[in-house]
């Protein structure tokens, strides 16, 4: 099992902002910016680069949640969206 997942499985404590039926989201441990929150599918799905046509819908999710997330957290004035894919692409 993956970090995450253990997150989503409640195995690992997490500061979770935002929860639906596709994805988890909560606060980073070690953040970059003031404010920093990993959205996480549920649906495993190794990185963005090996998603198929079959996740299209779920990766679209994926950044309505994120305009959502911005929205109770008050970041009206803007906000950045970072996908790290492979370890090349900053990935742990």
């Amino acid at each position: 099992m993956t970090l995450f997942e253990k997150i989503i499985a409640r195995q690992i404590p997490a500061d979770i902002v935002f929860e639906d039926d596709q994805c988890l989201a909560f606060r980073d441990i070690a953040p970059q910016a003031p404010v920093h929150i990993l959205i996480v599918p549920k649906k495993p799905l190794e990185r963005v680069g090996a998603a198929s046509q079959a996740d299209c819908a779920l990766l679209g999710h994926l950044l309505f949640s994120a305009a959502e997330i911005a929205r109770l957290e008050k970041l009206a004035d803007g906000y950045r969206i970072v996908i790290n894919n492979g370890s090349n692409g900053g990935e742990t």
